[in-house]
Protein backbone atom coordinates (compact mmCIF):
# COMPACT_ATOMS: atom_id res chain seq x y z
CA UNK A 1 0.00 0.00 0.00
CA UNK A 2 1.34 3.47 -1.27
CA UNK A 3 1.84 4.93 2.24
CA UNK A 4 0.40 8.48 1.50
CA UNK A 5 -3.37 6.50 1.10
CA UNK A 6 -2.48 5.56 4.83
CA UNK A 7 -5.10 7.45 7.00
CA UNK A 8 -3.48 10.32 8.53
CA UNK A 9 -4.35 9.08 12.43
CA UNK A 10 -2.99 5.16 11.58
CA UNK A 11 0.46 7.55 10.44
CA UNK A 12 0.33 9.13 13.96
CA UNK A 13 0.10 6.52 15.69
CA UNK A 14 2.66 4.91 14.24
CA UNK A 15 4.78 7.80 14.03
CA UNK A 16 4.88 7.31 9.98
CA UNK A 17 4.14 11.28 10.14
CA UNK A 18 5.12 13.69 12.15
CA UNK A 19 2.00 16.51 12.95
CA UNK A 20 2.74 20.23 12.46
CA UNK A 21 1.75 21.73 9.32
CA UNK A 22 3.42 25.07 10.65
CA UNK A 23 6.25 23.81 12.65
CA UNK A 24 5.78 22.60 15.91
CA UNK A 25 4.50 24.83 19.14
CA UNK A 26 7.52 25.45 21.27
CA UNK A 27 6.72 23.29 24.77
CA UNK A 28 3.85 21.26 22.49
CA UNK A 29 4.08 17.67 21.30
CA UNK A 30 1.75 14.88 20.21
CA UNK A 31 2.58 13.17 23.19
CA UNK A 32 2.02 15.63 24.89
CA UNK A 33 -1.43 16.23 23.63
CA UNK A 34 -2.69 12.52 24.35
CA UNK A 35 -1.39 12.46 27.77
CA UNK A 36 -3.17 15.23 28.93
CA UNK A 37 -6.30 14.42 26.84
CA UNK A 38 -6.21 11.19 28.79
CA UNK A 39 -5.66 13.09 32.04
CA UNK A 40 -8.92 14.59 31.52
CA UNK A 41 -10.93 11.89 30.36
CA UNK A 42 -9.86 10.44 34.00
CA UNK A 43 -10.67 13.25 35.96
CA UNK A 44 -13.99 14.19 33.93
CA UNK A 45 -15.07 11.60 31.88
CA UNK A 46 -15.44 11.86 27.92
CA UNK A 47 -17.47 14.57 28.27
CA UNK A 48 -14.35 16.63 28.82
CA UNK A 49 -12.46 15.77 25.50
CA UNK A 50 -13.05 18.58 23.39
CA UNK A 51 -9.69 20.14 21.83
CA UNK A 52 -10.83 23.75 23.93
CA UNK A 53 -10.60 21.51 26.79
CA UNK A 54 -7.50 20.08 26.01
CA UNK A 55 -5.86 23.13 24.58
CA UNK A 56 -6.86 24.86 28.09
CA UNK A 57 -5.32 22.27 30.00
CA UNK A 58 -2.36 22.47 28.41
CA UNK A 59 -1.98 26.44 28.50
CA UNK A 60 -2.03 26.93 24.77
CA UNK A 61 -4.81 28.15 22.21
CA UNK A 62 -6.91 25.79 20.54
CA UNK A 63 -5.53 26.63 17.08
CA UNK A 64 -2.05 25.28 18.37
CA UNK A 65 -3.44 21.94 19.09
CA UNK A 66 -4.59 21.50 15.23
CA UNK A 67 -0.89 21.85 14.31
CA UNK A 68 -1.07 18.02 15.59
CA UNK A 69 -4.36 16.35 15.85
CA UNK A 70 -6.57 17.33 13.25
CA UNK A 71 -9.45 17.12 14.69
CA UNK A 72 -11.72 15.56 17.54
CA UNK A 73 -12.64 12.82 16.18
CA UNK A 74 -8.65 12.23 15.31
CA UNK A 75 -7.94 12.89 19.05
CA UNK A 76 -10.06 10.26 20.51
CA UNK A 77 -9.14 7.70 18.01
CA UNK A 78 -5.61 7.93 18.93
CA UNK A 79 -6.06 8.03 22.74
CA UNK A 80 -7.99 5.01 22.61
CA UNK A 81 -5.07 3.05 20.89
CA UNK A 82 -2.53 5.00 23.59
CA UNK A 83 -4.90 4.51 26.91
CA UNK A 84 -4.88 0.50 26.61
CA UNK A 85 -1.26 0.41 26.96
CA UNK A 86 1.03 -2.81 26.17
CA UNK A 87 -0.52 -6.33 26.32
CA UNK A 88 0.15 -8.87 29.08
CA UNK A 89 3.50 -10.95 28.92
CA UNK A 90 1.33 -14.58 27.83
CA UNK A 91 2.31 -17.47 30.38
CA UNK A 92 4.49 -20.14 29.29
CA UNK A 93 4.31 -24.07 29.61
CA UNK A 94 0.16 -23.60 29.95
CA UNK A 95 -2.45 -24.34 27.42
CA UNK A 96 -3.43 -22.50 24.81
CA UNK A 97 -7.06 -22.13 27.01
CA UNK A 98 -4.97 -20.69 30.03
CA UNK A 99 -3.01 -17.87 28.03
CA UNK A 100 -6.07 -17.35 26.21
CA UNK A 101 -7.88 -16.80 29.50
CA UNK A 102 -5.14 -14.86 31.15
CA UNK A 103 -4.80 -12.68 27.96
CA UNK A 104 -8.66 -12.10 28.40
CA UNK A 105 -9.31 -11.23 32.05
CA UNK A 106 -6.20 -8.30 31.68
CA UNK A 107 -8.21 -7.14 28.85
CA UNK A 108 -11.21 -7.19 30.68
CA UNK A 109 -9.04 -5.24 33.73
CA UNK A 110 -7.64 -3.09 31.58
CA UNK A 111 -11.21 -1.76 30.59
CA UNK A 112 -13.03 -1.62 33.78
CA UNK A 113 -9.94 0.53 35.17
CA UNK A 114 -10.84 3.70 32.64
CA UNK A 115 -14.59 3.24 32.17
CA UNK A 116 -14.49 6.33 30.13
CA UNK A 117 -13.11 4.30 27.56
CA UNK A 118 -15.97 2.13 27.24
CA UNK A 119 -18.09 4.85 26.09
CA UNK A 120 -15.95 6.01 23.27
CA UNK A 121 -17.99 5.13 19.71
CA UNK A 122 -16.49 2.09 17.90
CA UNK A 123 -16.86 3.31 14.04
CA UNK A 124 -13.87 1.12 12.57
CA UNK A 125 -11.17 -1.96 13.54
CA UNK A 126 -8.38 -0.48 15.38
CA UNK A 127 -5.11 0.13 13.73
CA UNK A 128 -2.99 1.72 16.13
CA UNK A 129 0.31 -0.08 17.56
CA UNK A 130 -0.63 -0.87 21.15
CA UNK A 131 -4.29 -2.64 19.71
CA UNK A 132 -1.97 -4.39 17.50
CA UNK A 133 0.23 -5.93 19.88
CA UNK A 134 -3.22 -7.02 21.80
CA UNK A 135 -4.16 -8.69 18.79
CA UNK A 136 -0.46 -10.45 18.19
CA UNK A 137 -0.09 -11.66 22.05
CA UNK A 138 -3.69 -13.05 21.72
CA UNK A 139 -2.79 -15.20 17.93
CA UNK A 140 0.52 -16.06 20.36
CA UNK A 141 -1.79 -17.75 22.69
CA UNK A 142 -3.26 -19.78 19.91
CA UNK A 143 0.21 -20.54 18.72
CA UNK A 144 0.33 -24.76 17.49
CA UNK A 145 -3.61 -24.99 17.99
CA UNK A 146 -4.72 -26.76 15.11
CA UNK A 147 -6.80 -24.17 13.65
CA UNK A 148 -6.47 -22.21 10.27
CA UNK A 149 -5.31 -18.44 10.44
CA UNK A 150 -8.37 -17.12 10.06
CA UNK A 151 -10.26 -19.09 12.71
CA UNK A 152 -7.93 -18.43 15.07
CA UNK A 153 -8.06 -14.99 13.84
CA UNK A 154 -11.85 -15.38 14.65
CA UNK A 155 -11.89 -16.54 18.00
CA UNK A 156 -9.48 -13.69 18.96
CA UNK A 157 -11.65 -11.24 17.86
CA UNK A 158 -14.75 -12.61 19.27
CA UNK A 159 -13.38 -13.36 22.62
CA UNK A 160 -12.11 -9.68 22.50
CA UNK A 161 -15.45 -8.20 21.63
CA UNK A 162 -17.01 -10.54 24.38
CA UNK A 163 -14.49 -8.79 26.95
CA UNK A 164 -15.72 -5.28 25.83
CA UNK A 165 -19.13 -6.26 25.60
CA UNK A 166 -19.18 -7.64 28.78
CA UNK A 167 -16.65 -4.60 30.22
CA UNK A 168 -19.85 -2.20 29.04
CA UNK A 169 -22.32 -3.87 30.95
CA UNK A 170 -20.27 -4.21 34.44
CA UNK A 171 -19.39 -0.57 34.26
CA UNK A 172 -22.51 0.74 33.20
CA UNK A 173 -24.69 -1.44 35.87
CA UNK A 174 -21.92 0.00 38.51
CA UNK A 175 -22.53 3.56 37.31
CA UNK A 176 -26.19 3.10 37.71
CA UNK A 177 -26.39 1.51 40.94
CA UNK A 178 -24.40 4.21 42.28
CA UNK A 179 -26.64 7.28 41.27
CA UNK A 180 -29.82 5.12 42.09
CA UNK A 181 -31.47 4.74 45.90
CA UNK A 182 -32.58 1.46 44.29
CA UNK A 183 -29.37 0.18 43.38
CA UNK A 184 -29.96 -2.71 46.22
CA UNK A 185 -32.92 -4.08 44.88
CA UNK A 186 -32.77 -8.15 44.22
CA UNK A 187 -33.13 -8.42 40.40
CA UNK A 188 -34.86 -11.47 40.72
CA UNK A 189 -37.26 -10.32 43.53
CA UNK A 190 -38.17 -7.16 41.37
CA UNK A 191 -38.75 -9.35 38.45
CA UNK A 192 -41.37 -11.53 40.73
CA UNK A 193 -43.30 -8.70 41.25
CA UNK A 194 -44.32 -7.83 37.89
CA UNK A 195 -44.96 -11.04 36.20
CA UNK A 196 -46.92 -13.51 36.94
CA UNK A 197 -46.66 -17.85 36.25
CA UNK A 198 -49.48 -18.26 33.77
CA UNK A 199 -47.52 -16.08 31.33
CA UNK A 200 -44.10 -16.41 32.15
CA UNK A 201 -43.97 -20.17 33.81
CA UNK A 202 -40.49 -20.34 32.82
CA UNK A 203 -39.02 -17.63 34.12
CA UNK A 204 -41.33 -18.00 36.75
CA UNK A 205 -40.08 -21.42 38.27
CA UNK A 206 -36.56 -20.26 37.33
CA UNK A 207 -36.87 -17.82 39.72
CA UNK A 208 -38.55 -20.04 42.39
CA UNK A 209 -35.59 -22.44 41.99
CA UNK A 210 -32.97 -19.64 43.04
CA UNK A 211 -32.20 -19.01 39.53
CA UNK A 212 -31.61 -15.12 39.98
CA UNK A 213 -29.44 -15.60 43.21
CA UNK A 214 -25.82 -14.99 43.10
CA UNK A 215 -23.37 -18.92 42.39
CA UNK A 216 -22.69 -20.81 40.28
CA UNK A 217 -25.27 -23.70 39.04
CA UNK A 218 -23.66 -25.87 41.71
CA UNK A 219 -24.20 -23.59 44.37
CA UNK A 220 -20.94 -21.84 44.94
CA UNK A 221 -21.52 -18.49 46.37
CA UNK A 222 -20.63 -15.70 43.54
CA UNK A 223 -17.83 -13.35 44.90
CA UNK A 224 -18.30 -10.41 43.07
CA UNK A 225 -18.21 -9.21 39.28
CA UNK A 226 -15.34 -10.92 38.73
CA UNK A 227 -17.03 -14.13 39.04
CA UNK A 228 -19.37 -13.75 36.81
CA UNK A 229 -17.18 -12.69 34.59
CA UNK A 230 -15.07 -15.70 34.61
CA UNK A 231 -18.29 -18.10 34.42
CA UNK A 232 -19.48 -16.52 31.39
CA UNK A 233 -15.52 -16.58 29.81
CA UNK A 234 -15.76 -19.85 30.39
CA UNK A 235 -18.74 -20.90 28.75
CA UNK A 236 -17.22 -19.26 25.92
CA UNK A 237 -13.70 -21.07 26.16
CA UNK A 238 -16.03 -24.18 26.62
CA UNK A 239 -17.12 -23.57 22.89
CA UNK A 240 -13.86 -22.47 21.69
CA UNK A 241 -12.58 -25.77 22.55
CA UNK A 242 -14.87 -27.91 21.08
CA UNK A 243 -13.57 -25.95 17.72
CA UNK A 244 -9.96 -27.02 18.84
CA UNK A 245 -11.12 -30.68 18.96
CA UNK A 246 -13.28 -30.63 16.11
CA UNK A 247 -10.46 -29.28 14.03
CA UNK A 248 -7.97 -31.46 15.35
CA UNK A 249 -10.18 -34.85 14.50
CA UNK A 250 -10.34 -33.65 11.04
CA UNK A 251 -6.76 -32.83 10.58
CA UNK A 252 -5.59 -35.87 12.19
CA UNK A 253 -5.44 -34.98 15.68
CA UNK A 254 -1.72 -34.11 15.44
CA UNK A 255 -1.69 -30.72 16.63
CA UNK A 256 -5.01 -30.36 18.47
CA UNK A 257 -2.89 -28.33 21.25
CA UNK A 258 0.41 -27.16 22.21
CA UNK A 259 -0.30 -29.10 25.50
CA UNK A 260 -3.03 -30.85 27.03
CA UNK A 261 -2.27 -29.79 31.24
CA UNK A 262 -4.33 -27.22 32.54
CA UNK A 263 -7.41 -27.43 29.58
CA UNK A 264 -9.83 -26.30 32.45
CA UNK A 265 -10.09 -23.26 33.04
CA UNK A 266 -8.30 -21.62 35.74
CA UNK A 267 -10.41 -20.91 39.26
Amino acid sequence: MDRGALPRAVELAWGLDQPGTRGPKKGLSLEHILDTAIELADAEGVTALSMGRVAKALGFTTMSLYRYVASKDELIELISDRVIGPPPVIPDGVSWRVKLEAWANHEYATMLSRPWWLKLPITAPPTGPNNMAWLDAGLSALDGVALSAASKFQVVTNVSLFVIGRARFSADLASRSAQSADGDVAYGALIARVINREDFPYLSAAIDEGGFEDGSPEGEAAGDDAFDFGFSLGLLLDGIEKLVQRSGHQRGGTDVVDDQVGDQPTP
